[in-house]
């Protein structure tokens, strides 16, 4: 997608302007004497990270309750290699 450009001199008598069409979800590249200098785009959407993932589609919130994971079969070792043997073993 093209940025649209627009000159520090431009901008800055037409800012109102430029700043619906930024929050509109346009980004501007701001040039000085033909030279970028600067990008200006939709500020990042407020909230926690995982409430940004989830909105971008790049997460989903958790289903179900955590009581409803099985808990594990046998006896539980709380020692590391115990945990290292066991994923060892099953590749």
């Amino acid at each position: 997608m093209q940025r649209t450009r627009v000159g520090v001199r431009e901008l800055r008598q037409h800012l109102s302007r430029y700043l619906r069409r930024v929050a509109a979800g346009e980004s501007l590249e701001v040039t000085e004497r033909n030279k970028p200098i600067a990008v200006l785009g939709p500020a990042a959407p407020s909230g926690s990270a995982l409430a940004r993932l989830v909105l971008s589609g790049r997460a989903r919130p958790a289903g179900g309750d955590l009581l409803d994971v099985p808990l594990p079969r046998g006896l539980i070792s709380t020692r590391g290699t115990d945990a290292l043997q066991a994923l060892r073993a099953e590749r």
